[in-house]
């Protein structure tokens, strides 16, 4: 098996063509960081792009919903969507307006999703949505009920044609402005956790939510 993705004329990075990424585990670390994607596609000329939540298993990427979702229904129809995934690193603040920008990682996938039909296929799909936010979470929750399951559509996007673009570091100057006494430079952005919220009718005895197990916040 390959270790990158081999560029497409669809997924070669051509602006600043150097922040093109295309390594597997490169790619794949910045999927594994990340809660939200954006599903891109169009009906009847109409595009859309709709924000969902999403886990990535080995070579595939998972996205569910609503049976009665209007996206699910089109990308269960096998039509071609472009998913995006996208972290900001921090603000990249120059002296000039022209050169501010913003480190990030980003992921565009393209092609078209599987429906995942059998129970147990299903099953893991959700398995593995549920421990994307939290590891080890499905262990300690009711899973779902057979309506449940019913009532919620699971696809499975093949990671195939894929890329990834990186911008880090710090501003690019024009040598007219490094004398103006402007403040230039990064500044960071984090994600952190905050203190947990207890419904009031926890069973007594239960223990605290360790906040250690969202292991990407260490």
């Amino acid at each position: 098996m390959s270790d990158s993705f081999p560029p497409t004329g669809r997924t070669q990075v051509r602006r600043i063509p150097n922040r093109g990424v295309y390594d597997k585990a490169e790619v794949y670390a910045i999927l594994d960081e990340g809660y939200v994607c954006h599903v891109g596609f169009a009906v009847e000329g109409q595009p859309y792009v709709i924000p969902t939540g999403y886990a990535r298993q080995d070579d595939r990427l998972l996205i569910h919903g609503s049976a009665a979702s209007r996206m699910m229904r089109e990308m269960s129809a096998g039509i071609e969507v472009c998913v995006t995934v996208t972290l900001v690193d921090g603000f990249v603040l120059s002296r000039s307006a022209f050169h501010h920008s913003m480190n990030y990682r980003s992921v565009v996938m393209l092609g078209r999703a599987r429906l995942l039909e059998s129970e147990a296929e299903k099953m893991a799909a959700l398995e593995a949505f549920t421990n994307h936010i939290v590891p080890g979470r499905w262990q300690e929750v009711r899973p779902p009920s057979e309506q449940e399951l019913k009532g919620t559509t699971v696809l499975e996007l093949p990671l195939t044609e894929v890329s990834a673009k990186v911008r880090n570091g710090p501003p690019v100057e024009d040598e007219g402005d490094l004398t103006r006494p402007t403040w230039a430079g990064v500044v960071p952005l984090r994600s952190q956790l905050g203190t947990p919220q207890p419904m009031e009718n926890l069973v007594e005895g239960v223990a605290e939510l360790d906040l250690a197990r969202f292991t990407r916040f260490r």
